[in-house]
């Protein structure tokens, strides 16, 4: 008997058989399925979408059959393949482009035969009793944070946003959550997501250390830095429920993981989770889709999957949709101190074990004693005394500080599995602007800001200075025939790299040897303008050549960026130097501006912020005061030098509001003045848009394309174009990249829905103006939704 099925297939983007492909099947198979089938000359992956009743009406002796099938493997589950689908029609890619791409690539290339063999490896079992007398101690805020998070009803279970300070213990909330899910139910899985691949090591270290009892087989990373086979490995891992935790970057957000009861996203601002090539998808949205399609799966009894989303400056969609009441929000706005003091026998205290002590506002007490006072259970909010303690206040007007010491008096509550909370909250880092205006000319490093690092140096303390540009300088150029170092490939120039003498494109890659003259007109004296990180480091090395450490050594100078970390297990050496308080000095890029736990450093200096403050793209002050707020919070991360820590912006502008803001570390102040300027220009979050891109030999037909497609659009009437508009198409910033011509479109509307019924009505249009003669050198086209930059 044959059963006739709908199977995706990897095709290339646009492409006219980019929908479902019917195959037949000797033998029944179930949605999610995996198989082989012919694909012209070739025998690729696919997956089983559909089962139809029968043939349609294509003719049988067309269908051609599937060539195996991988049946060691359980179907991809439903909510997985409403995940892809539902990522595909959003963003406006195929089906099976964005399903095959989920799939690890090493399992593309397996026949069943090598599949089963690698199944058949047995996997040690190193899972241990579970030991919990190493916890660290718990804030109050922290312990408000986790009680208000499970206190979430069933009925709503929105995304909860944890808007924590920098060094507040946000990682210590997503351990403890974790745990609690990982507890309750034996299958349980949980997915933990990172911007970046090297914040990666360091949280799979730590979770690795908190859920050891578990094995290490049990905890696994997922992320593009992994070889295939380690890919395919922690893929099958977490399809077949063996993970119990997946740490991994934003390709995570698509892992099959049949039994998945948490979703944490850290850093949940961080545009690292908008992919920028092929579907443009952003991972933290999908994120919160899926938990929704997890909690939507009522075929098993089973707990909804909830979504836990963590920053000290939030995405302002995020923070809007706090404001609106869609997501939970749990304030953390102390830093805490360090973790000095175990917490005794367990991590949270069981439901309903925290009481208010009758007389002591905000203290706590085990269950069964005499209390008048609410229970905080299931269901319930955490009393107003102790809300209002996390703001800053109590009822009694004590502080957050003095309050924690309320809430678990020595020697009270141990013996009944109480945490013990943080005893100390720590400070977040000053603020000191310098005007630069006021300095000596063409001064880099200012006086004032020289003599702070220096006065750390003789303190034994560490410093960290932030220039986000790579390089010695980003131009090599000559004073007499103006001549400068432009890419011949890109409307760029190419940045000069001193320790290697090469002049590098960080567009496409060209690299060429420094001249000895000028190409030009043969002048010897070709010099380099502005300055880069490699610069940076050298010019600090100049300055601080007779400073002396405590013990009489130099001072020790470490650069961290793409450049100094290209080799394998450099970036975790260096990482680790600074830790050991190996390097007094450490310069660098963002790499080092966010995620870190540097417990020495207690002074942070960003230089030449200002680029930011008046660009074309309406998100770069939102992106701008992110990167300075988590580059201060690597200061002062130890409470026992937190008063001391500070954080320097030498910037021209002084008096910016986003400088104001910073100084406060008020980032509700920053994000009311921001949503003002979207929401009157009626950008994100309330105006929806997308990018048409598109690539070819000259910039006339890339913009030709552009509105031949847009013309024709508006002459069809094709739906929802009365709520869109569509502006003229503009070369981009960097308009010419490898010898490709780049321009886009802008498309807007205040209704998504409409956006999207748009979009989905213009791509048989794009095809078809694709097609015309005049479009032939036309190089590729894509449609970007819910851009990250315009």
């Amino acid at each position: 008997m044959s059963h006739w099925l709908q199977i995706v297939v990897a095709t290339p983007a646009h492409s006219a058989i980019a929908g479902l492909l019917t195959y037949r099947s000797a033998l029944p198979l179930n949605p999610g399925a995996l198989v082989r089938v012919p694909f012209g000359k070739r025998e690729v992956l696919g997956v089983v979408w559909n089962v139809l009743p029968d043939s349609g009406d294509m003719p049988q002796e067309n269908i051609r059959d599937i060539a195996g099938v991988l049946d060691a493997l359980a179907p991809l589950p439903a909510t997985w393949r409403d995940l892809v689908a539902f990522t595909a029609g959003y963003y406006q890619r195929s089906l099976g482009e964005v399903a095959l791409a989920a799939l690890p690539p090493q399992l593309r290339d397996l026949t069943t035969l090598q599949l089963a063999r690698r199944l058949k490896r047995q996997v040690a079992d190193t899972s241990h009793a579970v030991v919990t007398t190493d916890l660290i101690a718990l804030s109050a805020q922290q312990i408000c944070a986790i009680a208000q998070f499970d206190a979430e009803s069933t009925e709503k279970q929105r995304p909860a946003l944890l808007f924590g300070a920098t060094g507040s213990g946000k990682t210590e909330v997503y351990l403890r959550a974790v745990a609690k899910v990982l507890a309750q139910d034996p299958t349980a899985q949980v997915l933990v997501m990172v911007p970046e691949i090297n914040l990666t090591p360091q949280l799979q270290s730590r979770f690795q250390t908190r859920f050891a009892h578990l094995g290490s087989e049990r905890v696994v990373p997922m992320h593009s830095g992994l070889s295939p086979a380690q890919r395919l490995k922690s893929w099958l891992a977490a399809h077949s429920g063996q993970a119990r935790l997946v740490l991994g970057t934003r390709m995570a957000v698509f892992a099959s993981m049949p039994n998945l009861r948490l979703l944490v996203v850290d850093e949940e601002h961080d545009p690292s989770y908008k992919q920028q090539e092929g579907a443009r998808y952003s991972a933290r949205d999908l994120a919160v889709y899926r938990g929704r399609l997890e909690s939507r799966d009522t075929a098993h009894s089973r707990s909804a999957c909830r979504v836990l989303l963590g920053s000290a400056t939030p995405s302002l969609e995020s923070w809007q949709a706090t404001l609106t009441g869609r997501y939970q929000r749990l304030d953390m706005n102390e830093r805490i101190s360090a973790p000095t003091l175990p917490a005794l026998r367990g991590s949270l205290p069981p439901e309903g074990a925290l009481r208010l002590r009758p007389g002591k506002a905000g203290s706590v007490a085990p269950t069964g004693e005499e209390n008048t006072a609410p229970t905080l259970s299931e269901g319930a909010t955490p009393p107003v005394a102790w809300q209002s303690q996390i703001r800053g206040r109590n009822l009694v007007g004590q502080s957050s500080a003095e309050s924690a010491s309320l809430l678990l008096p020595p020697g009270e509550g141990r013996d009944e599995g109480l945490p013990e909370l943080a005893d100390v909250a720590g400070k977040l880092p000053t603020v000191r602007r310098i005007d630069m205006t006021h300095q000596p000319r063409n001064c880099v490093i200012a006086p004032p800001l020289l003599a702070a690092i220096i006065e750390r140096i003789a303190r034994g303390e560490q410093s960290m200075i932030f220039l986000n540009r790579r390089g010695y300088a980003p131009v090599l150029a000559c004073l007499d025939c103006d001549w400068k170092s432009d890419c011949p490939n890109c409307s760029a120039y190419r940045v000069f790299h001193k320790i290697d003498r090469t002049l590098r494109c960080h567009h496409c890659g060209f690299t060429e040897r420094v001249p000895r003259a000028c190409p030009g007109c043969g002048n010897i004296d070709i010099a380099p303008v502005g300055r880069g990180t490699e610069r940076l480091e050298e010019h600090l090395a100049e300055l601080l050549t007779d400073i002396r450490r405590p013990d009489g050594s130099p001072v020790r100078i470490v650069r961290i960026d793409a450049d100094s970390t290209r080799l394998k297990g450099t970036l975790e050496s260096q990482l680790a130097s600074v830790h050991a308080g190996a390097v007094d000095v450490l310069v660098g890029t963002q790499m080092i501006a966010k995620g870190h736990d540097f417990r020495h450093i207690t002074l942070v200096a960003a230089i030449n912020p200002d680029g930011a403050l008046f660009s074309s793209d309406f998100r770069a002050p939102e992106r701008l005061f992110s990167l300075l707020m988590q580059a201060a919070g690597r200061a002062g991360r130890d409470a026992r030098q937190s008063s001391v820590s500070e954080m320097w912006v030498q910037t021209f502008h002084p008096s910016h509001p986003l400088f104001e803001a910073l100084k406060r570390h008020d980032f509700p102040a920053f994000s009311v003045q921001q949503l003002a300027e979207r929401q009157a220009a009626g950008l994100s979050p309330y105006g929806f848009s997308a990018l048409v891109r598109a690539d070819a030999k000259t910039q006339d037909v890339a913009q030709g394309f552009l509105n031949a497609a847009a013309q024709a659009a508006q002459a069809q009437q094709l739906p929802g174009h009365a709520q869109v508009t569509s502006y003229s198409a503009v070369p981009m910033t960097i308009q010419r990249v490898a010898n490709v011509e780049r321009a886009q479109m802008l498309v807007e509307s205040v209704s998504r829905k409409a956006l999207q019924g748009f979009l989905a009505a213009w791509q048989p249009v794009l095809f078809e103006t694709r097609r015309q003669a005049e479009f032939k050198s036309l190089v590729r086209w894509a449609i970007d939704v819910d851009p990250i930059a315009i």
